[in-house]
């Protein structure tokens, strides 16, 4: 296992924005030559980045045979486009390293605001901006995926007001910016396969958010899993003891089947194209 810090600065960064990698050893005798990796962007309202949904989760993804990173990304008082050249940054370091770390796929996993995080990466990694900021080809940064945890999606009628006022700060009040941060509004049919789960009860981030991104999917002819569940409040994590806060909530024994269908999708979208393609071209 390689498990490597790398600072994050770029721009308005803050000091302390690191990309945390598991990366996992590949064996002559172990029949795994590359594996995806799931880059995950806790949530925390673009106020902090969640330890409950941080290194947990990458080691459900390890379980799995994929690798894992965590980004923890600049919050207020960094404002947007911070986050995002962030996570655009950390794209494109995996992917100059894939050949190193035997990497094939990057799928990048958001919750709550970290979802939000994700999914504008997935509508705008071709935005000229970045590739300016980075000084890279757009192709650096595009997800293969994206799986998004009862994401932050909309600002408008349904939009979890914190998370907008963080992100965007004196820009929270334009309609212009406003527009441009509600990603419904964004998906074409460049963004990538995308996972989705979220429950029916959520007060704090409504489902609303995610029904109106997977209609936009939809739309736009973009493969998406879509899950909802019945019960459960915001913030669930990976819904068992795990990810339980201090207090004993966010545990919702339904909602933790999300983690093995996510397995599922995972497997059949990516690995199992991937042996098919490697099969295509010995044929």
């Amino acid at each position: 296992m390689r498990n490597e810090t790398f600072p994050i600065q770029v721009g308005d960064s803050l000091p302390d924005t690191k990309l945390v990698t598991y990366i996992q050893d590949t064996y002559q005798e172990v029949g795994i030559p590359t594996r995806p990796l799931v880059l995950i962007c806790p949530g925390g309202a673009y106020a902090y980045t969640s330890n409950r949904e941080a290194e947990a989760f990458a080691m459900q993804f390890l379980a799995m045979g994929c690798h894992a990173a965590v980004l923890r990304y600049s919050c207020a008082p960094a404002c947007y486009p911070t986050s995002l050249t962030e996570l655009a940054y950390s794209m494109a370091l995996i992917r100059e390293k894939s050949k190193e770390w035997h990497v094939d796929k990057i799928l990048v996993l958001g919750c709550s605001a970290g979802g939000h995080l994700a999914a504008s990466l997935g509508v705008y990694w071709q935005e000229k901006f970045l590739a300016r900021a980075l000084g890279k080809d757009n192709e650096y940064f595009r997800p293969d995926g994206l799986i998004l945890c009862y994401p932050v999606i909309t600002t408008g009628e349904f939009a979890h007001r914190g998370s907008v006022e963080n992100l965007l700060k004196d820009m929270a009040k334009d309609p212009v910016w406003l527009a441009k941060m509600s990603l419904e509004n964004q998906v074409t049919n460049q963004t990538p396969p995308t996972f989705i789960w979220h429950t029916f009860t959520d007060g704090s981030v409504p489902v609303e958010n995610s029904l109106l991104f997977v209609g936009a999917l939809r739309r736009a002819g973009v493969n998406t899993e879509f899950h909802m569940y019945p019960a459960g409040g915001h913030g669930l994590g990976l819904a068992n003891r795990l990810t339980q806060t201090a207090g004993g909530d966010a545990v919702q024994e339904e909602c933790t089947t999300w983690i093995s269908l996510v397995r599922t999708w995972i497997e059949k979208q990516f690995i199992e194209t991937e042996k098919k393609e490697t099969i295509d071209s010995l044929s």
